[in-house]
């Protein structure tokens, strides 16, 4: 069961990298949007989210906070919606600025929430 956890845990991170890294690198550019890799990572982030969730409540030694696990639920659908809305838009500025807002503010609740 901790092989699993961990093995999952490491998909999140990816995710969690596919959205962040190409967002943080368009910083600096002009033209600024959401690539394939931000929208497969929200999938992945939603994905290995829920798997990491089910183990947290398999274990009977650990309560999982149930407003925490559904707070960052919400958000990550939000930003899968919008990266799957901003993906297809020609232009996709203000999804692109809510995606990694809200990237950032789920890697917040994940850390300071406890």
């Amino acid at each position: 069961m901790t092989a699993l956890r961990y093995a999952l845990l490491i998909a999140h991170f990816i995710g969690l990298a596919a959205i962040l890294g190409p967002w943080l690198d368009q910083l600096r550019a002009d033209a600024r949007r959401i690539t394939q890799a931000m929208v497969w990572g929200a999938r992945a982030q939603i994905l290995t989210g829920l798997a990491l969730a089910g183990l947290a409540f398999a274990n009977e030694n650990y309560d999982p906070d149930h407003v925490k696990i559904a707070v960052k639920f919400v958000i990550a659908l939000a930003i899968a919606g919008l990266a799957e809305v901003g993906a297809k838009r020609d232009k996709p500025q203000p999804f692109w600025l809510l995606v990694g807002i809200l990237t950032i503010v789920n890697i917040a609740v994940a850390v300071v929430w406890r």
